[in-house]
């Protein structure tokens, strides 16, 4: 289906993996993190960034911005 038209929504619904990745890429991102889990339940982790510290920075303020979209703490 190449006519298909993604909308930038946020939705309550699971999306293919690949979507989300695609989306990455489109967006031209300076750096990247990636955490998710296999078909068997195995953790997989890579980061673009060598800094630990950086990385766990992002994951932070990544955690913040998820909680305020979800109306958990207020913005």
């Amino acid at each position: 289906m190449t006519n298909v038209i993604v909308l930038p929504v946020v939705t309550s619904l699971d999306v293919p993996a690949e979507r989300i990745l695609q989306g990455a890429l489109d967006d031209d991102l300076e750096h990247a993190i990636v955490i998710g889990r296999n078909q068997d339940g195995t953790m997989y982790f890579a980061s673009s960034l060598a800094d630990g510290a950086e990385v766990n920075w992002l994951l932070d303020h990544a955690k913040l911005a998820l909680f305020q979209a979800a109306k958990v703490i207020p913005e």
